[in-house]
């Protein structure tokens, strides 16, 4: 498991909101059973009011997705499969929306 790699959703009952999550979690604690990560979502790609770094958007499997960094949680490793992306590229978007949802800043 690779930090920003891209999974499909391991709740059926979201994936259809939630097609998927991205791992944001270091690999210097890689021996933890849990990884952190963020989901993408359908939902809320347009919320007026809400800063633009807080809900950064990307491309996953053609779908235009929206990142909730406000929505991280830990999920068991075991529960994400094969990576179908990463979004490696754009670390530095998502680590400045955790920082958005973690200082205000």
């Amino acid at each position: 498991m690779a930090q920003y790699d891209v999974y499909v959703n391991p709740n059926p009952r979201s994936r259809d909101s939630v097609p998927f999550v991205v791992d944001i979690q270091s690999g210097f604690i890689d021996v933890l059973r849990t990884r952190l990560t963020m989901p993408l979502s359908r939902v809320g790609v347009d919320i007026p009011g809400l800063p633009k770094r807080l809900l950064p958007q990307f491309v996953v499997e053609g779908q235009r997705l929206a990142l909730h960094a406000h929505a991280a949680a830990g999920i068991d490793a075991r529960l994400l499969r094969d990576a179908v992306g990463s979004l490696a590229d754009h670390a530095g978007e998502i680590r400045d929306a955790l920082d958005a949802v973690v200082s205000g800043i």
